[in-house]
Order: C-alpha cells, then sequence, then structure tokens
C-alpha cells in the first residue's frame, strides 16, 4: 500500500469540536497570515485551489503551503503583483490520547478507559468543491500562479484541481 500524508487527521471519520468556549489548552494556529502580497492591486485573473475530496488538513500543512507559496510567488512574480489568499481557516479541535513509550511506561498507562484525549492542534475541515486557496495575478504570470498552488497543494496531502477564474 503506498504511504498517504496525513493519514492520522486526513479523514472525517467524528464530528466537527469547535466549541471554543468549553475546551481548555488549544494550541494557537500556526498560520500567522491569510492574505498576502499586495491587497490594493487591480489584477485580471483569480486562480483558485479547490478540493476534490472530503478531507482534514492540519493548522501546520495550511501554514507550510503558505510558506512555499508565498515564497515562490513573491521570487518569480514579484512582491506587489500579486495577491494570495489562505481561504480556510482551521477551526476543527484535533485530540489525542497521549501514551508514554518508556520502559516500565505499562504500570502507568490507562490504555483505552476514559480515552477523550487532549487537544494538540486544529484542522479545517474541506467539502469537494470549496476552495483551499486564491491567487490573484496579472494574465501574464497564471502559469507562476498554478506552479505556486501545486507547491501548496503538495503540502497538503489533498486531491485538488485548479481553477481560473476571470477577475472584472
Amino acid at each position: 500500500m503506498p504511504l498517504r500524508p496525513a493519514r492520522c487527521y486526513k479523514d472525517l471519520n467524528k464530528p466537527p469540536y469547535t466549541r471554543k468556549e468549553y475546551i481548555d489548552g488549544i494550541p494557537q494556529p500556526k498560520i500567522t497570515k491569510f492574505v498576502m502580497g499586495n491587497t490594493e492591486g487591480n489584477f485580471d485573473v483569480a486562480v483558485e485551489l479547490i478540493s476534490l475530496e472530503y478531507a482534514q488538513v492540519r493548522h501546520n500543512a495550511l501554514e507550510a503551503g503558505r510558506v512555499m507559496a508565498n515564497k515562490y510567488l513573491s521570487k518569480y512574480v514579484g512582491e506587489d503583483k500579486y495577491l494570495l489568499i489562505i481561504r480556510q481557516y482551521p477551526h476543527h479541535v484535533l485530540r489525542e490520547n497521549k501514551m508514554m513509550a518508556f520502559a516500565g511506561a505499562d504500570r502507568l498507562q490507562d490504555g483505552m478507559r476514559q480515552a477523550f484525549g487532549k487537544p494538540i492542534g486544529t484542522a479545517a475541515r474541506l467539502r469537494p468543491g470549496s476552495a483551499i486557496a486564491e491567487v490573484r495575478v496579472p494574465k501574464e504570470a497564471i502559469p507562476q500562479a498554478k506552479e505556486a498552488l501545486r507547491r501548496l497543494k503538495d503540502k497538503l496531502g489533498v486531491k485538488t484541481r485548479v481553477v481560473i477564474r476571470e477577475l472584472k
């Protein structure tokens, strides 16, 4: 069987766990900026990364993809000639029942008894057809925008497609 990236948290097999007012100790999402580039620019096209499946994407995967796409766009398109928008926010809180892994740990663990788990991070829940990210560029920079979104997609582990939309 080929290795599936992010398979521990990718599937939507549990209901959303999002009520942050009742949950203590949620780590902050690693993704810091959701809009990068020239926010006042006048762009011709929007190139969108669209999800093709139900999935969860962890906050650190979104941040890694954002960094890669932003770095590529600023190098090959120019600092003020694009607008990169991350369209998903990680609301869903991920839990893990941490187990000890050292000699003698069997006397300290409780196994699966009351195994609700502690918050370890957050994830964005995707549906087919939902936009993950968007790059707005002039028409001559469409190939660079597609390459930037391909690099972002490689960090997520989700089946996607790229859609080009004209801006009026």
